[in-house]
């Protein structure tokens, strides 16, 4: 393969009940229950940007608000692979996958601050406090042993 991983950061945003928030995407409106039709903010890094300063511009875009403290950071880069029909044509048909660094986060702000309209052209169009034990089964296939990992790491700050 010689694609390279596009670099993004990804955010597990906690309120004060230890729920987690996840975000429907805008391009797969009717896919309620489907896997990958909702999913954890997340977003690519610009060139040599430092990946906590990221994970808060990308928040502040995703969402709408980056009223938020970093609580934990994963220890590790986590990877994945598109599978082969979506090679060329996902992330701009330029990346085999993603090298992600994930952190955990605490919102600071009122539900009335994560506003999705702020965007125009916004990647989600709803979004709900879920349970941290919910997120492997929201995801897509190939992306699902990362929610499982994600889900293990940072088991101490939900409920």
């Amino acid at each position: 393969m010689t694609l390279p991983y596009r670099d993004n950061v990804g955010a597990l945003l906690f309120n004060t009940a230890g729920r987690v928030l996840i975000a429907r995407r805008a391009d797969l409106p009717n896919a309620e229950g489907a896997a990958g039709g909702w999913q954890l903010p997340q977003g690519g890094m610009d060139a040599d940007e430092d990946p906590a300063i990221a994970i808060f511009r990308e928040l502040q875009e995703e969402i709408g608000s980056d009223k938020a403290e970093i609580l934990a950071e994963h220890p590790s880069w986590l990877f994945y692979d598109l599978p082969p029909e979506l090679i060329g044509k996902a992330l701009g048909g330029r990346y085999r996958g993603q090298r992600q660094k994930w952190f955990a986060l605490r919102f600071l702000g009122d539900d009335a601050d994560i506003r999705l309209d702020l965007d125009p052209h916004p990647e989600f169009d709803a979004w709900r406090w879920a349970q941290l034990q919910e997120l492997p089964a929201l995801a897509v296939e190939f992306k699902r042993a990362i929610y499982e990992d994600l889900a293990r790491e940072f088991a101490r700050f939900g409920r």
